[in-house]
């Protein structure tokens, strides 16, 4: 008998073993769907593997009770990819290969494109005189379009109703018939319009590096300062792999913050490129996937999921904002798109490119010894000059909804001269914290003790760790008093301040709750990049990837709270965000100005930023990091837990550090912990962690397998929620 190893999409890392009847023997392979019985239902599974041997009785085993592909639905590559993410991540495997699919797929629907119908006439129409028609137009016109074989879709313009279409079905005239579908070539046309930009010195000289380097597997780490033309340099790089036939992969952070650079690339090339992003529904989903699959696009550009997509012959990945946070997945599966796309790109021996402006200390780490290529752009394209910087210390100074008087005073300097100002500050809604005056009572989440974000438009308090909504009281519940007061300031607040400080100036706010709604975003670009006098207040979301030709001016309103906070990864985090808003500044021909607010104006870190620039500040940062032995000189696994009633979580953990020390017998493996997380409570759940590190990746990973096979056999896994975070970038 033949036995089916299935991976089904069930939080258990195993497989399960079904028989093979005789009569479906053929119709299985390794990667396609079949369903099997689960329990009391039936479930849909991947087939791993096939073979004659099973560790259970083999007149207990239930059988495969239908066969949904008869070919396989990964390419080689792509599953020996997601085999391997099994194994580093060590998460199940079911979940892993279901992860990868559309969610039509996951729910059993066809792997393929449906055939298609449509009209023509038949033997009898093909011999009939449409004047005999005379007395009904409508018929009359339909028959003609269907006698000039019109094209279809010009036909469905033309709204004739079902009944057009039966009456002369009656009469004999028409049929319907069934088309196949066929795939779309793209490969015969040419590819790039001519209409590149012109190239600095720079630029040609990195993409001569670069072209050599596109005929098999090599890292190549462009590090551009802001507005240098990195995308131009990607342009000039996929035009190459197209003219050879071959698709590609750019992922970018977030798709909503990045129209500009798929608009420059549906401008530069006459071939599909398709966009994967949350917005899309499970249909459009899975006509990307198939599209991919059978070649028919040129590029997907896509958020971290996108890693995912099967394509026929892919020959270049594109990373672009490489360090960005968004790459790596913080629920579930907790796989880093980056560091599979580069995995990923090995198995294909394609090659794969890291952009950013503030490359990640991980990445700079590997091009210097030698791993990446190490491409560096210095100037900005178009001879544009580089931002003044300056701080202002607002120590005593009055604010108004953080904004000093010099800063106001900048702002209308450059507004008068027509020219537009972004204003960056990282925390949305009006207020932070909502407190009674009269005896302090804060307004607070009872699933995560934190206070509830004030939302004055929305007239809500929202918690921004759980997104829990609350209304607003009209009293205190501690003391019936009505004086609420909001605390502190975020983006809503300041807006609301710039419009009664400029009254006369157009004003976007831009978060993620003034995006929330689809095509937002693109109104507001449409609007700023009108060119005229326009202040642009906002989250992060301004940081990625946009290009302002007319803002001359960015103040960054608040960061000391960045400068203090005590995940070791915070000084970088924040001197990527600092450098990354400050280069919206004085793009193309005009001169700009980066002004930064802070009580701390002699941190070390703002020195080295504004007095060196970021690449001073990432080689002190290796350093340190060396000395502390912390990553990317060592590695890292945190293993979280969190339950309801803040025992069993500490528990579990606590056996998993006792586990570690008495089996694990290697002086080399750090053990911090258990201890409480950061947000000791959210939604309802209290947290706690247990942070592993190791100086060798593949001992760490044997240690990590050996105790995820021992925890097998614990009763505390199934009661409390738990998770393996490997190369965990927050802690």
């Amino acid at each position: 008998m033949l036995i089916a190893h299935v991976a089904l999409a069930v939080p258990l890392p195993k497989l399960f073993d079904y028989l093979i009847p005789e009569v479906l023997a053929n119709q299985i392979t390794v990667g396609t769907r079949i369903k099997v019985p689960f329990g009391q239902r039936y479930d849909i599974g991947i087939v791993v593997n096939i073979d004659t041997t099973t560790e259970f009785d083999i007149n207990k085993l239930k059988a495969v009770s239908e066969v949904i592909d008869h070919t396989s639905l990964f390419p080689d590559k792509l599953w020996q990819l997601l085999l391997w993410a099994v194994d580093y991540y060590h998460y199940p495997i079911g979940e892993v290969l279901f992860h990868a699919l559309p969610v039509l797929l996951r729910q059993g629907k066809p792997a393929r494109f449906s055939s298609t119908t449509q009209w023509q006439l038949s033997a009898k129409g093909k011999l009939f005189n449409d004047d005999d028609l005379s007395r009904w137009p409508r018929q009359r016109q339909l028959f003609k379009l269907l006698q000039q074989n019109t094209d279809d879709d010009l036909i469905q313009a033309a709204s004739f109703s079902r009944s057009i279409y039966q009456k002369l079905q009656e009469r004999q005239l028409i049929e319907q018939v069934e088309l196949p579908y066929y795939p779309k070539s793209w490969q015969a046309e040419t590819a790039c319009n001519d209409s590149p930009l012109s190239l600095n010195d720079e630029q040609q000289q990195v993409i001569a590096v670069i072209q050599p380097l596109l005929t098999q597997f090599n890292v190549c780490l462009l590090d551009g300062v802001t507005g240098s033309g990195k995308t131009e340099v990607y342009l000039h790089t996929l035009a190459s792999i197209l003219a050879k036939g071959q698709q590609a992969l750019v992922f970018v952070p977030e798709i909503g913050l990045t129209p500009q650079t798929i608009a420059r690339f549906k401008t530069r090339f006459n071939a599909p490129i398709d966009i994967l992003h949350s917005g899309l529904n499970d249909k459009e989903r899975l006509q990307v996937y198939l599209r991919s699959k059978n070649g028919e696009n040129a590029i997907v550009i896509g958020t971290r999921s996108a890693l995912f997509t099967p394509f026929k012959q892919l020959g270049l990945i594109i990373v672009d904002e490489e360090h960005d946070t968004s790459y790596k997945q913080q629920e579930g599966w907790r796989y880093h798109a980056r560091d599979l796309a580069i995995v990923r790109a090995k198995l294909d021996n394609i090659p794969i490119i890291l952009g950013s402006a503030t490359p990640s200390l991980e990445s700079l780490y590997n091009a210097k010894i030698g791993k990446y290529h190490h491409l560096t752009l210095t100037k900005r394209a178009g001879n544009a000059a580089f931002a003044e910087q300056s701080i202002i210390d607002i120590k005593g100074l009055p604010l108004k909804s953080g904004l000093s008087l010099p800063l106001i005073q900048r702002i209308k300097t450059h507004l008068d001269c027509q020219q537009q100002v972004l204003l960056f500050l990282n925390r949305r809604g009006f207020a932070p914290v909502l407190i009674c005056h009269d005896c302090g009572w804060i307004a607070e989440c009872p699933r995560c003790d934190r206070p509830f974000t004030y939302h004055q438009q929305q007239q809500k308090l929202n918690c921004h760790h759980c997104d829990t909504p609350r209304s607003i009281p009209p009293q205190c519940p501690k003391c019936g008093s009505t004086h609420l007061q909001a605390i502190g300031f975020g983006t809503e607040q300041v807006e609301q301040q710039l419009k009664q400080l400029f009254p006369d100036i157009p004003i976007s706010r831009i978060d993620r709750d003034s995006t929330a709604k689809k095509g937002a975003l693109s109104d507001y670009l449409t609007q700023i990049n009108q060119g005229q006098a326009h202040i642009l207040v906002g989250t992060q979301i301004l940081a990625k990837g946009h290009h302002f030709p007319n803002v001359t001016l960015v103040g960054i309103i608040d960061v000391d709270g960045a400068l203090f906070a005590s995940d070791f990864r915070a000084t970088e985090r924040f001197a990527q965000l600092y450098i990354q808003v400050a280069g919206r500044a004085g793009r193309e021909q005009k001169s700009g100005e980066v002004i930064l607010q802070t009580h701390h104006p002699e941190h070390p870190l703002l020195k080295v930023l504004l007095e060196q620039g970021y690449p001073t500040f990432a080689t002190q940062a290796l350093i340190e990091r060396q000395a502390t032995l912390l990553p990317p000189f060592s590695y890292q696994i945190v293993i979280r837990a969190a339950d309801k009633n803040n025992q069993a979580a500490p528990k579990f953990l606590a056996h998993v550090s006792d586990w570690l020390k008495q089996y694990s017998d290697d002086a080399s493996l750090w053990i911090f912990g258990p201890a409480t997380a950061n947000q000791p409570k959210r939604a309802g759940y209290y947290r706690w962690q247990l942070l592993l590190q190791h100086p060798n990746r593949r001992k760490f990973q044997s240690i990590i397998k050996e105790l995820c096979l021992a925890m097998t056999q614990w009763s505390e896994m199934h009661t409390i929620r738990w998770s393996i975070d490997v190369d965990p970038i927050e802690m």
